[in-house]
């Protein structure tokens, strides 16, 4: 499972409905992180924006993807970004990976800039 931070921004309808209507936005945004095999962990709300923020866990990013197009396909939302978070142990893999890979990758063309450089 990977984390990712969903981040939900209402429309003018959706906002004036929640004003009208109390229902549960948070058992709505678990039964879709269900059906998509995942698990909604917590929702927070943004005092500044106004938005939602969910932390989920689904299978991959093909899966919050789907989540994505199944909100927006509601209208409910002018926007929803989906941003994948690492764990400090994953970010400690990332590190060590990076690590062992340092050097291999050569951009192309950084032949003919390093002749231009010995030239100078």
């Amino acid at each position: 499972m990977s984390t990712f931070v969903m981040v939900f921004r209402y429309s003018s309808g959706s906002w004036a409905r929640m004003l009208r209507v109390a229902d549960d936005r948070r058992a709505a945004v678990a039964a879709l992180m269900e059906a998509l095999h995942g698990k909604l962990e917590h929702v927070y709300w943004g005092v500044e924006t106004a938005e939602a923020l969910a932390i989920v866990d689904l299978p991959d990013a093909v899966s919050a993807t789907a989540a994505i197009a199944a909100a927006t396909e509601t209208h409910a939302f002018r926007e929803v970004q989906v941003h994948e978070v690492l764990t400090q142990d994953q970010l400690r893999q990332v590190v060590d990976l990076a690590r062992s890979v340092q050097g291999v990758y050569r951009p192309p063309g950084s032949a003919a800039i390093q002749d231009d450089l010995a030239n100078y």
